[in-house]
């Protein structure tokens, strides 16, 4: 089956903007489990950290055989970073998406702001945040990433942990290779080069048309970016001979080929 994918979303959304790849890495015969971050989708009532965030995905790789290709995007994408440099074992490789700027303080102070602008409308930003989707994501997009309802009461507590993260410090820390994938018109790619020469194996796609919520915008080309990662991964992935001579890659099972 080769390795599984863990697929972690961005801010205010949850496991559900995943679902066009899910479908498409489980017809491709890949084990996918896209998991909700704290304060996020079934989640909505516990307290976001950053650190519990990265325990997230420590818990869901180790649920899928103990090594993956991780796939993060906005949000999902630092948190995806601070895993793979924090539990290298676990990292087969990483897809980082839409999320190529350093959280400094003055810009995530700016974000923090507007936060509090639209949280104080009487819906706490429930009807701006269902007409953004509406009008700049495809309608199956806006309905994948509405299914498990937005969280908009997290975002103050996400912009303050997220001031911790280092992600360049992170990259350079991370052996395994990393794909950058950011939208063409995607406000979160300023530092994307400074974070392709903080990767020691890292690979910049830049996808044409697509904005920041790329995977949903572009479902198709940013899936074939995933596939392509998992071939590459799967080539490099050393491979363990288990007691009885059945061939194991990376702790994920596979069968021996015939001969």
């Amino acid at each position: 089956m080769g390795l599984p994918v863990v697929l972690v979303h961005g801010l205010r959304t949850s496991r559900t903007m995943w679902r066009a790849q899910v479908e498409a890495l489980e017809r491709a015969g890949r084990t996918a489990l896209a998991v909700d971050l704290p304060g996020h989708g079934a989640r909505v009532d516990e307290p976001f950290t950053f650190d519990g965030a990265v325990e997230t995905v420590r818990a869901a790789v180790d649920d899928v055989g103990g090594r993956a290709l991780v796939v993060g995007l906005s949000l999902g994408g630092y948190v995806g970073i601070a895993h793979a440099a924090r539990h290298p074992e676990q990292v087969a490789g990483l897809v980082a998406a839409s999320c190529s700027t350093r959280p400094l303080p003055l810009l995530v102070g700016g974000w923090a702001l507007a936060a509090r602008g639209i949280g104080r409308l009487p819906d706490h930003g429930e009807g701006l945040n269902a007409f953004m989707a509406r009008r700049f994501l495809p309608a199956q997009g806006a309905l994948d990433v509405g299914a498990g309802g937005f969280a908009l009461m997290v975002t103050r507590d996400v912009l303050r942990e997220v001031t911790t993260a280092t992600p360049l410090d992170d990259l350079a820390r991370v052996d395994a290779p990393v794909w950058l994938v950011n939208g063409r018109f995607d406000h979160f790619r300023g530092d994307e080069r400074a974070f392709l020469r903080a990767c020691r194996h890292g690979r910049l796609v830049v996808v044409p048309g697509a904005t920041h919520m790329v995977s949903l915008v572009a479902p198709e080309r940013f899936t074939r970016v995933v596939l392509e990662a998992l071939d590459d991964v799967d080539r490099a992935e050393p491979v363990a001979v288990a007691p009885g001579g059945d061939a194991r890659r990376a702790g994920v099972d596979r069968a021996a080929p015939a001969r």
